[in-house]
């Protein structure tokens, strides 16, 4: 009886310290005629960096529910993708911490990536990338050419970004710096952060705040329920700028001497604000709207601007 009172303690911590190793992970593949990556990954955290070596090596862990790691090349394409149990359909209730992984690949190779509850790192990857999760966070650095960033719950975080860009987010934030080329910010219920010297802006939020920067702006399109906006560009020449908003505040700063013709409208009692010229807003002889027209310079840029109940300022 002694005896079993000391093994059994020692066979169950043994058993409990082998349940939290998962399998450790060193693989490499050489990358002949591959023009694409595709990972999958549940839960965790992986990270893919661009480097300028002709193979793709994954090295990292798998969690403790994890079948296996598929790692192949079919065609050209590669493969990427941790398998779980079959029998285990619980993959939101896990304790466990899920797959870490680190992805080396050549940066000049397409890679797309989509998991669940899985953070996602990318990194000096310049031939497009594609990530998508559901409550994992997005962090992004020096990726260019067509990049599509997607999480529903995460937050999105990204610097240095170029190309066609897209960032979506349904209740997450979105933190953008140093972007270019033609971009597109996207939330419901969180909040935008942007510094950007991109040329074509487009921007669309239910109830969450807007905060952007940009320059040397063609085109800014703001779509807004009853979150507020605040944007501060240089509009060039021939530009345009639409604005519209519900119920919340639409602030537009200019750069001083900006030649552009305005037309801003609230339609039920908000107010229009010019800090520009002189001129003031009419109110409508029946009902709370009210409008602003006026031109500065030789008017060659539009802005447009209209809400419901909400605001609109514009300045320089």
């Amino acid at each position: 009886m002694r005896i079993l009172q000391k093994v059994i303690p020692m066979m169950l911590f043994s058993a409990a310290c082998s349940s939290y190793a998962g399998e450790h992970i060193d693989k490499s593949l050489s990358m002949n005629d591959v023009s694409s990556v595709n990972i999958e990954n549940l839960r965790g955290k992986v990270t893919v960096i661009g480097w300028d070596k002709d193979t793709i090596s994954v090295e990292g862990e798998l969690e403790d529910d994890a079948e296996g790691l598929i790692f192949k090349k079919k065609g050209s394409s590669v493969k990427i993708k941790v398998e779980l149990d079959k029998h285990n359909n619980n993959y939101w209730g896990s304790n466990d911490k899920g797959s870490l992984l680190t992805i080396h690949m050549p940066q000049n190779i397409r890679v797309s990536f989509d998991g669940v509850s899985s953070d996602i790192n990318f990194e000096n990857l310049h031939a497009s990338a594609e990530g998508k999760t559901v409550s994992g966070d997005i962090n992004a650095k020096n990726l260019s050419e067509r990049v599509e960033l997607i999480s529903v719950s995460g937050d999105i975080d990204s610097k240095n970004l170029s190309g066609k860009v897209s960032l979506s987010s349904v209740s997450g934030n979105i933190r953008d710096r140093q972007s270019s080329g033609r971009l597109k910010l996207r939330v419901v219920s969180g909040e935008i952060d942007a510094k950007s010297t991109a040329k074509e802006v487009s921007i669309e939020n239910v109830s969450g705040d807007i905060e952007v920067s940009l320059s040397n702006v063609d085109e800014l399109m703001v779509s807004n329920v009853s979150g507020d906006f605040s944007g501060s560009l240089s509009l060039n020449e021939n530009g345009e700028v639409k604005m519209s908003s519900v119920s919340g505040r639409l602030a537009l700063k200019l750069q001083k001497g900006v030649q552009a013709s305005f037309r801003l409208s609230a339609n039920a009692g908000g107010d229009i604000i010019n800090k520009i010229t002189d001129q003031k807003a009419q109110e409508a002889k029946y009902g709370p709207s009210s409008k602003l027209r006026f031109e500065t310079g030789s008017a060659s840029a539009n802005v447009r601007a209209s809400t419901v109940s909400g605001d609109i300022i514009v300045s320089h």
